[in-house]
């Protein structure tokens, strides 16, 4: 059975252990706005085992239909089952967009997708927009414009596959906001045949160990971050002092990490976690265009930096021009003498 409409937006449902990820909700509602520039629908497609459940969250968050794969070997992802399924739901259907999640998962099978159907596939974007552009006389409708940070984070470019009917692209977590979901949102599901060939199985997953992060920059409302200005474990030791005063979480630019100043799950930008949190704390951190992709969302930004030309400022609410080591300790300070 299939969907009313064959040119939609299909947002791949990544789950593991009957638990969604939030990129394919956050994608969701990337969807309904793509597809109401298309006048077209928004689609799920949903592998697991035991997972019918989940389709009325994925309806809450803007799903239309709901492509449900259902089997016992699908019950732990593997490359070649989870990719040679959708790439035949693609191929059958001919979805003109088709989004998964920068996860392991979707770094995995998008590509293997995008090859067999001969789409084209743009990794790691951090907007989508659909245009219709006319090139070399010729209009072409809705184009999924990708929208990704290249060479090196020096330029923001702009993405087409005009000679391709299916359009593809992974978007990392994070980048797209979460809207709230609509409990009240209906849909059609779509039961579809699981046929396996043997060899795609020939895999077995004997055992699984998954050890959950301890660090949630994603949930923090505070967070102080801080750069390659705090050079030393001292400076950095400023940074986690103002955090703790503060209630906040400490992160850090991948300068800071490389430098070996703090770890790299609690690194922010382009190849670290997007965050969202009411108060972001930049401290010695220059801004450049990588670590600006996944803070610059943020309700309020403090920078603090010794350079006046810094472009961490360009996105800053309220900066600070100054040594660390003078102004944080006047901060701690001033918020402690307002507890008193």
């Amino acid at each position: 059975m299939q969907a009313k409409n064959k040119d939609m937006v299909w947002v791949f449902a990544e789950q593991s252990d009957g638990k969604l990820a939030d990129v394919s909700l956050e994608l969701l509602h990337k969807g309904r706005t793509l597809a109401e520039k298309m006048q077209s629908e928004v689609s799920a497609v949903l592998l697991g085992h035991n997972v019918k459940g989940l389709a009325d969250a994925l309806f809450a968050h803007g799903a239309d239909n709901v492509y449900l794969l259902d089997d016992m070997e699908l019950k732990d992802f593997r490359s070649h089952p989870y990719a040679n399924l959708i790439t035949k739901l693609v191929e059958e259907n001919r979805p003109r967009v088709v989004l998964f999640g920068a996860t392991h998962i979707g770094r995995d099978i998008a590509p293997r997708v995008a090859s067999h159907t001969r789409s084209g596939l743009t990794a790691d974007c951090t907007e989508l927009k659909i245009e219709t552009l006319t090139i070399r006389k010729v209009e072409h409708q809705d184009l999924l414009l990708q929208i990704r940070p290249a060479f090196g984070g020096n330029i923001i470019a702009t993405i087409i596959s005009p000679d391709v009917a299916i359009q593809m692209a992974t978007i990392r977590e994070g980048v797209m906001e979460m809207g709230e979901p609509d409990p009240s949102r209906k849909g059609q599901l779509i039961p579809v045949p699981v046929e396996l060939d043997p060899i795609e199985i020939a895999v077995k997953i004997i055992e699984k160990h998954q050890e959950p992060s301890a660090v949630n920059l994603k949930a923090a409302p505070i967070i102080v971050a801080g750069g390659y200005g705090a050079d030393t474990p001292e400076k950095f030791q400023l940074i986690k002092d103002l955090a703790k005063v503060l209630g906040a979480d400490v992160a850090g630019s991948r300068a800071a990490v490389d430098a070996g100043l703090i770890d790299a799950e609690r690194q922010v930008g382009q190849t670290g976690t997007t965050v969202r949190p009411k108060l972001y704390i930049a401290v010695g951190i220059s801004g450049a265009i990588q670590h600006r992709a996944g803070m610059q969302e943020s309700q309020k930004i403090i920078a603090i930096n010794n350079d006046p030309e810094a472009p961490i400022f360009s996105v800053a609410h309220y900066g600070i021009t100054g040594d660390l080591q003078d102004v944080i300790p006047k901060l701690i300070a001033a918020y402690k003498s307002q507890l008193h």
